[in-house]
């Protein structure tokens, strides 16, 4: 669906998925398992405790309990870089040259990575965890600055080929920094630690013909929005509603140099049609009249919404945004 989905509508788009993951990756390793429960090391280093109860493949009925995390001070640091290596050749597609010439003459936009693949912020946590990071801002700073000058010039290593052989129309960050309470970390934080790497990585990325850069997260990131902006981040989604992420506000705020994508409560999609009515009426037209927007559901589709409920919301969408409606 991510690419495209005829019978809702979604456009086709292409992403340039390059392999970002850590190699060698760490042996899978279960720790302990109940009737209930599975505790496990994955590939990535993280051990989580997951709910067996409900799954379905390989699909869980809730998040798993994230316990630790593969970075915790320099020595498994030094770890954790060596298997970075972006000179591997897998990191490209196996077809990547019959994809390049694919896409030299397509009319559909070709994104750079997949949407939930490179972030500076979320390269950190993923490193660290969320608490762990956090602390490391104050007992380690420079360890924070080794980490994002490291991701940074990965990033950059791995993605030079592609620049250079496609022209693509954006690159998404993904970050996933907010709660409904506000961002993991303020601007003081994103202003020392992130705001040059972003620009660096904005720059090189602005030579290259890319001016869309979005970026995204859940969660209430409001007060990070002027940062990311002024390092060149200028999309951002999916807006969730239950963290007040309006993009009627937000527009408003910002100005239509931000541009928004998302912001369609799901909630309200899940009720029916009057309130589906109500929904995208408060929305769609005011935004798409100015232009930079498009709407859509402001997350995953949750199973509460049924096929009747959406195709209502889908056809309505259609309607108010001039496309033609699905037949039968």
């Amino acid at each position: 669906m991510f690419e495209g989905e005829p019978y809702f509508h979604l456009d086709q788009r292409a992403f340039a998925r390059l392999n970002g993951n850590l190699w060698p990756a760490f042996a899978y390793e279960v720790i302990e398992e109940t009737e209930r429960y599975l505790t496990a090391r994955h590939s990535n280093g993280i051990v989580t405790k997951a709910l067996k109860e409900g799954s379905v493949g390989g699909m869980r009925m809730s998040m798993d309990a994230y316990l630790s995390y593969p970075v915790t001070d320099r020595k498994s640091w030094e770890d954790m870089k060596r298997r970075y290596d972006p000179a591997i050749v897998w990191r490209y597609p196996f077809n990547w040259d019959e994809q390049v010439r694919a896409w030299k003459d397509r009319d559909y936009p070709v994104v750079l990575m997949s949407n939930a693949t490179f972030g500076l912020y979320s390269q950190l946590r993923s490193w660290c965890g969320t608490e762990g990071i956090s602390y490391l801002f104050y007992d380690d700073p420079a360890l924070v600055e080794e980490m994002l000058e490291f991701a940074t010039e990965f990033f950059l290593t791995l993605v030079e080929r592609a620049l250079n052989e496609i022209q693509f129309d954006y690159f998404n960050y993904f970050e996933d920094c907010a709660g409904k309470g506000g961002p993991l970390f303020g601007p003081e934080i994103f202003k020392r630690f992130f705001k040059r790497h972003y620009e660096r990585i904005n720059r090189r990325l602005n030579r290259a013909g890319i001016t869309n850069i979005w970026l995204d997260s859940d969660g209430d990131m409001e007060a990070l929005i002027p940062c990311w902006m002024d390092s060149g981040i200028n999309t951002m989604w999916p807006l969730e509603q239950a963290s007040g992420m309006d993009p009627v506000r937000l527009r408003k705020k910002f100005g239509k140099s931000l541009r928004l994508a998302g912001g369609i409560d799901k909630r309200e999609i899940a009720k029916g049609p009057g309130f589906i009515e109500k929904e995208l009426n408060a929305k769609i037209p005011p935004l798409l009249e100015q232009g930079g927007y498009i709407p859509h559901i402001d997350h995953a589709i949750p199973p509460d919404i049924s096929l009747a409920n959406m195709n209502y919301y889908v056809d309505l969408k259609l309607k108010m945004i001039g496309r033609p409606r699905r037949s039968g």
